[in-house]
């Protein structure tokens, strides 16, 4: 963010500056009074278990020059320290977010999906990066909370910005969506993720597809032409929509050849045609990146310059990176897992050539609710036709092994936490062999590679 005065802030933030220099300058936005700086407004959020307000002292103290709070703040601060009263501070920070962003001159791709936002928005990051000032969102900053925050972090330097807004309830997507206001909105795909909150495919898809609804007609929505939800996500909005696949598409990735070290692929449709190479595993990733090349392409970017800069990207940890020790290979995918990323990952192990023998490694997956019995049958039966070796981790994730068995997987280990999964892995794996981790944040999966030998 450029520097702001703090009368600004007020007013665009729809709030009462109570106290401090109406002149002081403001830099960066935060809500983590550890992470403040000097220069900061430090937004004080309320939740259920936890009050912000309560740590606006500890935020003056690190070098904030205001905070943006929920009524009063306390007494105590230091004099001249500015202080913005509002009724609801997370209302009052979309508010500014939303001010800010009208001053912003940037072309806007705002990606949302049930899986693989995290990995299109670093990928078309990446490809838009070699021509354009970019801002992206950090990490998993893409909820309520998060999305202003990274709206925020923009400048009006920047020329694009490529934002992820997630969701787990009906009627999130379209506040942050009016807040982002894409020009070109990815749909990564509609799945499983969540079905526990929104009750089926239907209603998940309906919640993406607010996405969509808030593009201009002069934008442009992106989406896999193979999902099953691409027609229905079209009627949602009056622009163009460009779908990409393997076999139907406006573009389309053809020719593929994966190895440990990622996929060999040709790029043609109505781009053009190019070869590719993604330095990361998967048929699903490169779905994934060929939204970014669409992305790109819609930007200006040529299309061979695009696919150079696909050679280049980087997956946040935990998405499928591979990691070799004492010879033997790891995949780590322990971000996050619903049934379709949990049976991409098992797809995309089974396509390694292997000296070895293929293990996985699964735990829970989160808010399937009344849908967790099918997708945990989906993912055993996928599991059993490809894995030599099945670890199942946690009581959840027994369901794995009993689906698994069923359809024929003899070598199945229950263990019940990560620590426990790191013993099963020293004992099982040998020299050669290929080893997935998977499961849903929750399980703590990524703690396995503490334990390892």
């Amino acid at each position: 963010m450029n520097p702001l005065m703090l009368s600004e802030i007020a007013t665009m933030s729809g709030g009462t500056l109570l106290a401090g220099n109406p002149e002081s300058k403001i830099l960066r936005v935060g809500k983590d009074s550890r992470e403040i700086r000097s220069g900061d407004l430090y937004v004080a959020l309320r939740g259920e278990r936890f009050d912000g307000n309560a740590f606006i002292a500890a935020a003056a103290a690190a070098g904030a020059t205001a905070a943006l709070c929920n009524g009063e703040a306390p007494s105590g601060l230091p004099e001249g320290f500015g202080i913005i009263s509002t009724a609801d501070s997370l209302s009052s920070l979309a508010l500014l977010a939303s001010a800010w962003r009208s001053r912003l001159g940037l072309r806007s791709i705002v990606v949302t999906g049930s899986s693989g936002k995290t990995s299109v928005k670093d990928f078309t990051a990446r490809v838009l990066g070699g021509s354009l000032r970019v801002t992206s969102t950090k990490g998993n900053l893409n909820n309520a909370i998060g999305l202003p925050l990274s709206i925020l972090a923009a400048d009006a330097e920047d020329e694009a910005a490529v934002w992820e807004i997630g969701m787990n309830h009906r009627g999130e997507i379209a506040p942050l969506a009016g807040i982002a206001r894409p020009e070109i909105a990815i749909i990564t795909g509609i799945g499983s993720a969540h079905i526990e909150n929104l009750g089926s495919l239907s209603e998940i898809a309906l919640e993406k597809g607010d996405l969509f609804a808030r593009l201009p007609s002069t934008g442009c929505g992106i989406l896999p032409e193979e999902d099953d939800f691409a027609r229905e996500l079209r009627s949602r909005t009056p622009a163009r929509v460009l779908g990409v696949g393997m076999v139907k598409g406006d573009i389309r990735a053809t020719v593929l050849d994966s190895s440990e070290s990622g996929t060999r692929f040709r790029i043609e449709g109505e781009a053009g045609t190019t070869e590719a190479f993604l330095p990361v595993v998967g048929n699903h990733m490169v779905l994934n990146a060929l939204m970014a090349v669409t992305a790109g392409w819609l930007c200006g970017i040529g299309l061979e310059e695009a696919a150079a800069r696909l050679g280049e990207v980087e997956l946040t940890p935990g998405r499928l990176q591979r990691k070799i020790r004492g010879g033997i290979t790891y995949l780590d995918d322990t971000y996050n897992a619903n049934p379709e990323s949990m049976i991409a990952a098992l797809r995309t192990m089974g396509s390694f050539p292997v000296k070895g023998r293929r293990l996985a490694v699964l735990g829970r997956m989160g808010e399937l609710g009344m849908h967790a019995a099918e997708g945990y049958r989906r993912v055993g039966e996928i599991a059993a036709g490809i894995v030599d070796q099945l670890i199942v981790v946690g009581p959840e994730a027994v369901a794995i092994g009993d689906a698994a068995r069923a359809a024929g997987l003899s070598a199945i280990e229950r263990v019940p936490d990560a620590q426990a999964s790191a013993t099963a892995i020293n004992s099982l794996a040998k020299e050669g062999d290929l080893v997935l981790v998977k499961a849903s944040r929750s399980a703590r999966l990524e703690d396995i590679f503490r334990f390892l030998n």
